[in-house]
């Protein structure tokens, strides 16, 4: 098993046709090495994506022994973490965690709240990865290129991204994502998958809102 993994800790409440993008993507990026953790009843989906030996229910804070040796060896991305993900770092790690959270503008530390808060408590360690506010998918390739040796400084990003959606009739939208994305070849790394589905008519608000558009669990479910 190549080291480090990348792991997706699932923090929404949801899976929701956005987040599958993302969370194909990521599998895309980085192959055998990613796996989703937290994914609760939302595991059976996810595995749809990611394959079913790379999902489990349980957080990664309960999986010492499966994924990892010893809680040190952990590092959960942070925007807020005060330490920069550095090649040695990195290198050092057997899993780096990317939390699998939706973005809001301005940013609200949702990741720090629902995960690295506890992680620290745990023993886990935490990084940035640079200024900005990056996709899932995103901050799993820039995690997989600074394991691989790469600075941060050595990547190349561009902040903000615009789709043009047709709405028919002549009417086109611009739909602005404000988020950071790095540079591949000169272009931003995106999901195709998402950009069809904001061209399809799918706006960043919407999906959250369109509960018959994302999956959500039964009270016995959440239960189990």
């Amino acid at each position: 098993m190549k080291r480090p993994l990348i792991v997706i800790e699932h923090l929404e409440d949801h899976f929701s046709r956005w987040l599958r993008a993302e969370y194909r993507h990521a599998a895309e990026i980085a192959g055998e090495r990613l796996y989703v953790t937290n994914a609760g009843c939302f595991c059976e989906e996810i595995s749809r994506v990611v394959g079913r030996e790379h999902c489990f229910r349980e957080s990664i804070l309960e999986l010492r022994g499966v994924l990892y040796t010893s809680p040190e060896r952990v590092i959960v991305l942070d925007p807020r973490a005060r330490e920069e993900l550095t090649p040695g770092t990195a290198g050092g790690a057997e899993v780096l965690v990317v939390g699998g959270i939706l973005g809001d503008h301005p940013p609200r530390g949702r990741t720090w709240e629902a995960l690295t808060r506890r992680a620290l408590e745990a023993g886990m360690r935490a990084a940035h990865l640079g200024e900005g506010q990056l996709s899932i998918d995103g901050a799993v390739y820039v995690a997989l290129q600074v394991a691989e040796g790469r600075r941060l400084s050595e990547l190349g990003f561009v902040d903000g991204l615009s789709v043009e959606v047709d709405l028919g009739d002549g009417f086109v939208r611009e739909v602005v994502l404000p988020f950071r994305y790095p540079l591949v070849d000169g272009k931003p790394l995106v999901s195709r998958e998402v950009l069809e589905l904001l061209r399809s008519g799918l706006g960043y608000e919407e999906y959250l809102e369109a509960s018959g558009r994302m999956s959500g669990c039964s009270a016995e479910e959440q239960a189990d």
